[in-house]
């Protein structure tokens, strides 16, 4: 037997003896995820008690180094443990923008510091961050944000607002981008951290179609920000800012995940509404066509995500590919919602009533109709596809 054969075997027997049964359902709602943060009152006692297990092996992050709350697993060992998880259905112990996104950015470009007070924390789910990037007036040309950090000595004065952030109402901390120098539109900018319970910090949540309010806007009124929160050099920010926002369209790609396999509910709703024919297949011969299309594109897409995982994690990974990577994953959830809607027929874009469960279907739909947008448009994804991949001429 392999080392790798004795993790699998060690890790399948902590996995099946830790996993809470609640946390082997499937997520059905937004209270089923897990975001960790200061206040965990709206954790239930399993959701609680997973975090806190997979977090006291650094398996929230296991490939993170140890010293920094992670659990110094080789890619290979990272990958039998997703196996295993996956193999009992395990949910995802902590989702986290702290782990998805300002993790890689502060492993490549925080100081030591800097990596020691927050790192851990992160992998703890002890604080939960949002992103202060896009602005009114700065979405897909974000190197036009105007929010300022004025040098004030032993602190920066930060004064503007973002938009479109995340679960800012909800965040303890903040990674923001500021203008630092009015001169230079790309080599002006800076990235920094602050607390959102700073004196000066403000959010509105942004009521979307769907009829959830997960965006927010973020006003900063004279908000005091520490010169030892400055991530990597004064006015190089673009660069970390670029660096992160690779993660993001990773973490974003990953919508198209969802899904795959004979007993996802896109099937299951199908056949319930539909019914099936004299052979036990679904009624539709159209829609049948369809779903087994997605089927094929979804488990092409999955494939190609974790060769693209692998290649990232081993440093190979093409530079534009999380762009490659986000376009069709969020095409491929927009076409998954699509079907779904499709299946349901009319009684599908019922609004309020208990039989929808408050409309979530259609609401779901609507919201993924953003995925084209957030993350930096499916537009400018095409463009770095064709410019940075193709090496198409201008």
């Amino acid at each position: 037997m392999t080392d790798l054969d004795t993790f699998r075997t060690e890790t399948r027997a902590w996995l099946e003896a830790n996993c809470p049964l609640e946390m082997r359902e499937p997520v059905r709602t937004e209270k089923d995820t897990v975001w960790g943060g200061r206040d965990q009152s709206y954790m239930t006692p399993a959701q609680k008690q997973w975090m806190d297990a997979m977090a006291s092996r650094g398996w929230t992050v296991p490939d993170w180094p140890k010293e920094y709350g992670g659990g110094g697993l080789s890619a290979a060992e990272t990958k039998v443990l997703r196996e295993e998880m996956a193999r009992i259905r395990a949910r995802n112990p902590l989702n986290s923008f702290g782990i998805s996104m300002l993790g890689p950015a502060l492993l490549k470009y925080g100081s030591e510091e800097q990596k020691l007070e927050h790192l851990p924390k992160i992998a703890r789910g002890e604080i939960r961050w949002c992103q202060g990037y896009s602005e009114p007036n700065a979405g897909s040309d974000l190197a036009s944000l105007a929010t300022s950090a004025e040098d004030k000595g032993d602190h920066f004065l930060v004064n503007g607002q973002k938009v479109w952030t995340s679960y800012a109402d909800k965040a303890d901390w903040i990674f923001c981008l500021v203008r630092t120098d009015r001169t230079n539109k790309h080599n002006g900018i800076s990235f920094v951290l602050f607390d959102m319970a700073t004196p000066g910090v403000s959010t509105k949540p942004i009521l979307l179609i769907s009829g959830y309010s997960p965006f927010c806007e973020t006003f900063f009124d004279n908000v005091k920000v520490p010169k030892e929160n400055l991530v990597g050099e004064l006015n190089k920010g673009w660069d970390v800012a670029k660096y992160l926002l690779g993660h993001e369209r990773e973490m974003i790609s990953g919508m198209g995940l969802g899904g795959t396999g004979g007993k996802n509910p896109l099937v299951v709703g199908a056949l319930a509404t539909i019914g099936v024919d004299h052979d036990g297949k679904l009624a539709d011969p159209l829609l049948r066509a369809q779903i087994a299309l997605f089927e094929v594109r979804a488990k092409a897409f999955a494939a190609q995500s974790e060769r693209f995982i692998d290649e990232l994690k081993a440093g190979r990974a093409h530079p534009a590919q999380p762009s490659m990577m986000k376009y069709y994953g969020t095409e491929l959830n927009k076409a998954r919602y699509e079907l779904v809607m499709a299946a349901g027929g009319s009684d599908e874009l019922e609004w309020e009533s208990e039989a929808s469960n408050g409309g979530r279907e259609a609401r779901a739909w609507l919201r993924t109709k953003a995925n084209s947008i957030e993350g930096g448009t499916s537009e400018v994804q095409l463009n770095i596809i064709a410019k940075r991949i193709l090496e198409l001429p201008s």
